[in-house]
């Protein structure tokens, strides 16, 4: 670039004038010696080879047509047809009308009629050429990525637009390309490679929206975009594209993913398009069973629903937008069944969107790490509503509350649980704790360390889900707990199907093994019940009692169980 600069100023601009005809030659550079280096060849074959050599110190070709051996045409075509050459401007001189009409479409820049106009006319069209050359290089140079040749980022979006605006917001598709784990290539490979991958995969693009008519650009280190009219063919387009991709990889483990936007007649902006091909994009990180992913709408708006869930989770917090709900355990080893205890589950009264399922937001917080925050708030309320219940009714019903994996890596959990209970006034037993079986398995030891040590504490441990964990019965005979609780799946089908009946009886089995009592959630039947209550089940909960319930609601089951009142 700061040699074209140096150029612009009038330095070093070199002009070849290629003529077999000798006098024609030294005519040619009296009239510009003045202003340039002026060089000469006798021939195109000589020309060529100066040409070839002396690529970056041309600044202009002034080229006869008729000559013996490569005639001017011919070489006017090699170097059009060269991709480093082609930015060499050509002036063909010619007598004949027709011959001018010729040499323009084939890529000269201008003529110069023989015999030769006046030497300032003649001065003013090299001039005129050599600017106009000039100034197309630094504006390549200025809108393209030096490495790929590819349109930069800002370019590419303003061409795309016009290109919209020009063929009448004809149906565009986009493509958002990304190389998987592209700093590890340039660390195990070096960075010469690293870059040679990066100029193959831009030359594959450039083939790509060559045949396509679209374009292309290098939008990161090693992102690029692809805008290509709408094809009914687009999957397998790609399917050909990610084949010549692996070609070109040199059978090392380097792969790429794309992300593409497949217009639907939604009549949306460029950018859009693309940030929606990002986003499929994105969704293919550490997705290895494929290379490309389409846009899908009804996901988007579920990803978009997610983000908005998990950037109000703070404010909802903030304004006890989440709401506990407490679904009755009845013994049932007596004649009667008794209320016992109670589960705390949460419910999310959204000022937007109403009552927020569970199943909305509780995987969602315990992929990020928010779900200690929930926790925290619903050990919190639990505790405080089992001492208004005591203070107002005498008697204390025990809560067990849900504490996630998150929570159980957390140092301090032991000193929050007991510092939750005695700023409440409760004994640790009184808040019970969930902790799902497949908990377990994950760095098994270290978790029945902690789970050890909040029974230390005096905290009571219910195994939640049991049954659909992967807890080997050899484990299970080491692990630290009080109380088996049963996943609702299994009792769903007891009542029509005698292997599920006795897949339940095996596992109360089990527990009266480890001498701890059982607890079946999701009963909905009488039948149900009764079943249970014959395999030796201690504890009930489910719909057939009751469905989760706010707290002043809940206080009616209290007083029932005071009153002596029978289910």
């Amino acid at each position: 670039m700061q040699e074209l600069l140096e150029r612009k100023k009038g330095l070093h601009r070199r002009v070849l004038i290629v003529d077999d005809e000798f006098i024609e030659r030294e005519m040619l550079g009296n009239m510009l010696c003045d202003l340039y280096e002026v060089t000469y060849a006798g021939d195109g074959e000589i020309a060529l080879e100066i040409i070839r050599r002396d690529m970056q110190m041309i600044s202009l070709v002034i080229l006869d047509l008729h000559m013996p051996g490569l005639d001017g045409y011919s070489l006017l075509k090699i170097i059009r047809s060269d991709s480093e050459l082609r930015r060499i401007p050509v002036i063909v001189l010619t007598s004949e009308k027709g011959a001018e009409v010729k040499s323009l479409q084939l890529g000269a820049a201008d003529f110069i009629s023989k015999p030769y106009e006046a030497p300032d006319v003649i001065r003013a069209r090299v001039g005129h050429s050599i600017e106009l050359a000039e100034d197309s290089i630094i504006i390549h140079e200025t809108e393209r990525d030096s490495l790929t040749g590819l349109f930069n980022k800002e370019f590419f979006y303003e061409y795309g637009k016009r290109l919209d605006g020009q063929n009448d917001n004809m149906p565009m598709d986009a493509i958002v390309l990304d190389i998987n784990r592209f700093h590890m290539v340039n660390e195990l490979y070096g960075r010469a490679y690293g870059d040679l991958i990066l100029k193959r995969i831009g030359r594959s693009i450039h083939e790509l929206v060559q045949q396509t008519g679209g374009l292309a650009c290098r939008s990161g280190s090693n992102s690029f975009g692809i805008y290509l009219p709408h094809s009914t063919d687009l999957r397998k387009m790609i399917s050909q594209y990610t084949a010549r991709i692996n070609d070109i990889m040199d059978d090392r483990k380097i792969s790429v993913r794309m992300g593409i936007y497949y217009d639907d007649g939604s009549a949306s902006d460029m950018e859009r398009r693309f940030d929606c091909a990002r986003l499929a994009c994105h969704r293919l990180r550490h997705n290895y069973t494929t290379c490309y992913d389409l846009y899908n709408a009804e996901l988007h708006s579920k990803e978009l629903h997610s983000e908005r869930l998990i950037g109000d989770m703070d404010r909802a917090l903030a304004e006890e937008q989440f709401r506990v709900y407490y679904q009755p355990k009845y013994s049932i080893r007596g004649e009667r069944p008794v209320l016992s205890s109670a589960e705390a589950l949460v419910r999310w009264q959204h000022p937007e969107f109403g009552m927020v399922s569970p199943g909305e937001f509780i995987s969602l917080f315990e992929n990020n790490g928010l779900i200690q925050k929930l926790d925290r708030y619903v050990w919190n309320e639990a505790a405080k509503q089992i001492r208004r219940w005591k203070e107002k009714f005498g008697i204390t019903i025990p809560v067990s509350v849900n504490v996630s994996r998150v929570d159980i890596f957390d140092p301090l959990l032991g000193d929050i649980l007991t510092e939750i209970t005695g700023s409440n006034g409760l004994a640790p037993e009184k808040l019970l704790l969930e902790i799902t079986e497949s908990a377990y398995t994950d760095s098994s030891q270290q978790i029945v360390d902690t789970v050890a040590s909040l029974r230390d504490r005096g905290f009571r441990i219910e195994m939640d889900d049991f049954g659909c964990g992967y807890s080997s019965l050899n484990m299970l005979t080491s692990l630290p707990i009080d109380a088996l609780k049963l996943d609702m799946k299994f009792i769903r089908n007891i009542c029509e199907n005698k292997k599920d009946y006795r897949l339940v009886e095996i596992m109360i089995e089990i527990a009266r093994l480890l001498e701890v009592p059982v607890i079946a959630e999701g009963v909905e039947t009488k039948e149900q019940m009764e079943l249970l209550k014959a395999a030796g089940c201690d504890i009930i909960q489910g719909y057939y009692f009751s469905k989760p319930l706010p707290a002043d609601e809940f206080e009616k089951l209290i007083a029932d169980r005071i009153n002596g009142n029978a289910e």
